[in-house]
């Protein structure tokens, strides 16, 4: 075990105000970059090139991996930075203010390809601005998450802060499902082109004055807390050792390994939903935003339920209970489809598509929430171990992991629409009914392959193994009062 020599504030911090949930809130509101612009916003994207533009599924899959590597250099970059980083208003919130303006701005480009664009244009233009959305979202992020575990030290308060974090991303997930599809893309409108930039300007809009709020709104807290040591050396020379000693901890080697597995399952799924309700199911694209309600709805339900199962068991075992409802959602209307048994189609199928997305929001509520908390765990279990807080490394870990391994399930999505050939529908109808070879194939990368990689994911998140007993040592080790102080 390496010699414990925590870090001290170069200065005395100034006296931190209460966790008061005022103030949970404005953090909360942060998340809407990520739900609301990155994870409801760009979920449009992946429809928009290939069914609507008619870039090929590869090159789209391509570009969006791209991303992937972006994230890989970018995340720890950040994390180090946030880590280190001393100003007057703390070492996390002058990151998160830069990106504001540069996340609304890469947003509404995303959305927004000239018009007459070849393929090799139009995958340059996708690509330019996936990376940028995707870095600036992280230089948001990165700190912002890191921040949350800051807040408090305490087991079960840090789950009330997820869950309030949770909670105001869903709600921001809601509002931007609802703009779009209400508004954008009623009457067909997901074929349509023209309502893409505007949707995209106008989703750019509501991100930045969320996130704008939530930094005026958690300032005086941000800067309450105690700045880091002064760390001597290039960033560019420090990060190598810095990302080798966090992969020295057991603990965050296997939540990164299966968070990575997992979104790669998230990814491949979600990338085609739209084309398995419109081309599969047949389901009109204005009833499509109830579906995506029905899930937000048992995201909620998941988030304000997995504290109290949490009082009952493990953080570990709310994850993967999580992973089994995914899993569920998977495969039980797509199993059927296969097998000849129920294929509902039209407005028949909206109402079992809701139930099963309902049932998916639960686990994905309960992930949600146990996954930072258990992070933030491992994050005290390394300043135990090496005796030096890294909050934003180890989130920057997390972000990566969410990120860039479903930007891979989106690649891997692409490739597969092409493998199955499935055709180019730029200007044609939704009506158009598919060959039922490709439909089955259609499902078959929809459901059933994302189930085995999640699988994959849970065996490895078995091997986690901080308990609330071990977080109890390692906060007594470390000299910290263990009561739940401001828990809600």
């Amino acid at each position: 075990m390496a010699t414990i020599e925590h870090d001290l504030p170069s200065q005395v911090a100034p006296q931190k105000p209460k966790l008061t949930i005022p103030l949970k809130i404005a953090y909360g509101l942060g998340q809407a970059g990520q739900n609301g612009g990155f994870d409801a916003a760009v979920a449009f994207i992946f429809f928009y090139y290939t069914a609507v533009l008619g870039l090929s599924g590869t090159l789209v899959g391509a570009a969006l991996a791209v991303g992937l590597a972006a994230d890989a250099a970018v995340d720890p970059v950040i994390g180090s930075w946030s880590d280190n980083l001393k100003s007057k208003y703390g070492r996390r919130l002058p990151l998160m203010a830069l990106s504001v303006p540069l996340i609304a701005i890469s947003l509404g480009l995303l959305f927004s390809p000239p018009t007459g664009l070849g393929q090799i244009a139009l995958f340059v233009w996708l690509a330019v601005t996936s990376v940028a959305v995707r870095s600036f979202i992280s230089l948001f992020n990165v700190p912002y998450i890191a921040l949350g575990a800051e807040l408090t030290t305490d087991y079960a308060e840090r789950t009330s802060v997820v869950v309030y974090r949770a909670f105001t991303g869903i709600c921001s997930g809601v509002v931007v499902t609802a703009i779009g599809y209400s508004i954008f893309f009623a009457d067909g409108g997901l074929q349509k082109p023209e309502g893409y930039p505007s949707f995209g300007w106008t989703i750019a809009l509501v991100i930045f004055v969320c996130l704008t709020v939530c930094c005026l709104g958690i300032r005086t807290y941000a800067a309450s807390l105690p700045q880091p040591a002064q760390v001597s050396g290039l960033m560019i020379r420090r990060l190598p050792g810095e990302v080798k000693e966090i992969f020295s901890n057991r603990s965050f080697r296997v939540l990164f390994l299966s968070a990575v597995i997992i979104y790669v399952a998230a990814g491949v799924n979600a990338s085609l939903n739209s084309h398995a309700f419109v081309y599969v199911w047949q389901i009109k694209s204005e009833s499509i935003q109830f579906i995506s309600y029905a899930f937000l709805a048992g995201i909620l339900l998941g988030v304000v339920s997995a504290p109290v199962l949490q009082r009952n068991i493990e953080k570990k075992f709310v994850v993967i209970f999580g992973f089994l409802l995914l899993i569920a959602n998977w495969l039980v209307l797509q199993g059927s489809m296969l097998v000849g048994i129920y294929l509902p189609l039209g407005d028949a199928a909206l109402l079992p598509m809701q139930f099963n997305s309902g049932v998916a929001g639960i686990g994905f509520g309960f992930i949600a929430v146990a996954y930072p908390s258990m992070m933030a765990d491992a994050a005290d279990e390394h300043e135990h171990l090496f005796g030096r807080r890294r909050e934003g490394l180890y989130f920057a870990g997390l972000g990566f992991a969410n990120k860039a391994a479903t930007g891979l399930g989106v690649m891997v999505a692409g490739v597969a629409l092409d493998l199955i050939q499935f055709p180019n529908m730029a200007g044609h109808a939704a009506s158009v009914v598919l060959p039922a070879e490709i439909q089955s194939r259609l499902v078959w990368i929809w459901g059933p392959v994302p189930s085995v990689i999640a699988l994959i994911s849970l065996v490895i998140l078995g091997f986690y193994g901080i308990t609330r007993a071990r977080h109890a040592q390692i906060a007594t080790a470390l000299g910290r009062d263990t009561d739940n102080r401001d828990a809600v």
